[in-house]
């Protein structure tokens, strides 16, 4: 009896499994196409994270053949404008920052402690810390990094970090290839 009814069961997945499959397409084709709203808040976010350096960042670290080549693919990606970037990669990143992280992530980089960071982050070279230092923080900076909205935006956008960075290298391989 035990046989009989898990080869019922199991039989009856197989038959509901295609239907199932097919609603759940449908239901994210539905949702793969984000708002204006959305796209805006992205695009935003990806100015106030000096997208474009990171699009150099790439670039710079992919291989060429020469270096020359790698000169002219660098060359190009300069005579690209920030917001041009910013609103070609918002469509494919708006699959993995949702609005309200790219939202707060935005206002956290207009604050002038988030400035810092973008400009450390693209800045700064190597630094020194002392064995048993530990870094300054203001109280202004220990207070906004404790902010709930802060924490869970910090935390998506972290995890969407190797998504920007592939999106970014297939926008250089696309700027690579235009004529100009």
């Amino acid at each position: 009896m035990n046989f009989a009814a898990r080869t019922v069961f199991g039989l009856a997945l197989l038959a509901a499994s295609p239907a199932f499959a097919a609603a759940s397409a449908a239901a994210t084709t539905v949702t793969t196409a984000p708002d204006p709203a959305h796209l805006k808040a992205v695009q935003d976010l990806l100015a106030a994270m000096q997208i474009e350096k990171v699009v150099n960042g790439v670039a710079a670290r992919s291989r060429y053949a020469n270096e020359s080549q790698k000169q002219a693919v660098l060359a190009k990606i300069a005579k690209v404008a920030p917001a041009e970037m910013a609103q070609r990669l918002a469509p494919a990143l708006s699959r993995v920052i949702s609005a309200d992280t790219a939202s707060e992530m935005t206002r956290y980089y207009n604050t002038p402690y988030g400035k810092q960071v973008i400009y450390k982050k693209y800045n700064s070279g190597a630094q020194l810390i002392m064995p048993g230092a530990t870094k300054t923080v203001p109280p202004e900076e220990k207070k906004e990094r404790k902010r709930a909205a802060y924490v869970k935006a910090s935390k998506e956008l972290d995890e969407a970090e190797p998504v920007i960075e592939h999106e970014a290298f297939k926008l250089m391989q696309q700027i690579s290839k235009e004529k100009q």
